[in-house]
């Protein structure tokens, strides 16, 4: 069994007891609304600044409605990556051609000389023609073709 000691706690107003202000400094201070620095939230962004951040974490920052129509980022890959890919075996080989899905947008930055059927969401046309030239084949699932 465990015991404890009587703690004897003494308040703060202990020490002010006897004391004209209790710790305000003048006597004209605390004296009235004046004192209190505005209703509310006056002033979060200016003196009750740490009071906001320890009380309420989030209320700085973004919040708000998303853009729903805005356009969905794309991951992307150039030609000169599907290349590599294709010489160091990452990719399936069907027939005489590696194949290659792709879920976004292939550039055409680099160069490839493997022939490779590549499956993509959007490419560029230099990267159609690239592809193409070197006996590979692209498809595309979006209708428009992006530049």
């Amino acid at each position: 069994m465990v015991t404890y000691m009587v703690r004897r706690k003494q308040g703060k107003w202990k020490k002010f007891l006897a004391s004209r202000t209790c710790g305000a400094g003048n006597t004209k201070n605390r004296r009235g609304k004046g004192s209190r620095g505005g209703k509310g939230y006056a002033g979060a962004h200016k003196h009750r600044w740490a009071w906001i951040l320890k009380n309420e974490p989030e209320h700085f920052g973004r919040h708000g409605f998303v853009n729903k129509n805005a356009s969905p980022k794309l991951n992307t890959i150039n030609v000169s990556d599907i290349a590599d890919k294709a010489t160091a075996g990452k990719l399936e080989k069907s027939g005489n051609m590696y194949v290659f899905e792709f879920p976004g947008k292939v550039l055409g930055a680099g160069s490839i000389s493997v022939p490779v059927h590549v499956k993509a969401v959007v490419a560029t046309e230099s990267a159609r023609a690239k592809i193409e030239k070197s006996g590979g084949k692209l498809e595309v699932k979006a209708e428009k073709q992006v530049e």
